[in-house]
C-alpha cells in the first residue's frame, strides 16, 4: 500500500508541475507575442511614411559620407600602434624596427 500511495503523490506533483509550468509557458508565449506584434506594427507604420515620402519625391538626403583622415594622422596611428605592440613585447626589437622603417618609407 505504502508504494501505491508513494506513486500516486509523485503523480499528483508531476502533474501539478506540468500544469503549471504549461501556463506559464502559456503566459510568456501571450506577452512575446503582443510585443512583437506591437513592434511589427511600428516597423510596419515606419515603412509605410517612408514610401510615402518617397512617392512625393521629398526623399531623405543620403548621409554625408565619412570624412577622408590626413595621412600623417593616419601614420602617426600606426605608428603608436607598433610602439604598443613592441612594449607589450609581442614584436621584438628587430621586428619593431623593421616595420617602422618600412611605415616611413612608404
Amino acid at each position: 500500500m505504502g508504494l501505491l500511495r508513494g506513486m500516486a503523490r509523485t503523480a499528483v506533483v508531476a502533474g501539478t508541475a506540468t500544469a503549471v509550468s504549461g501556463r506559464v509557458a502559456r503566459r510568456q508565449a501571450d506577452k512575446y507575442a503582443d510585443r512583437d506584434a506591437e513592434i511589427y506594427a511600428k516597423r510596419e507604420a515606419s515603412y509605410e511614411q517612408q514610401v510615402a515620402a518617397q512617392q512625393q519625391g521629398a526623399a531623405p538626403p543620403p548621409p554625408p559620407p565619412p570624412a577622408a583622415a590626413p595621412a600623417g594622422d593616419e601614420m602617426v596611428a600606426k605608428l603608436h600602434q607598433l610602439a604598443d605592440l613592441h612594449n607589450q613585447g609581442i614584436l621584438s626589437d628587430e621586428e619593431f624596427a623593421a616595420a617602422k622603417a618600412k611605415l616611413l618609407n612608404g
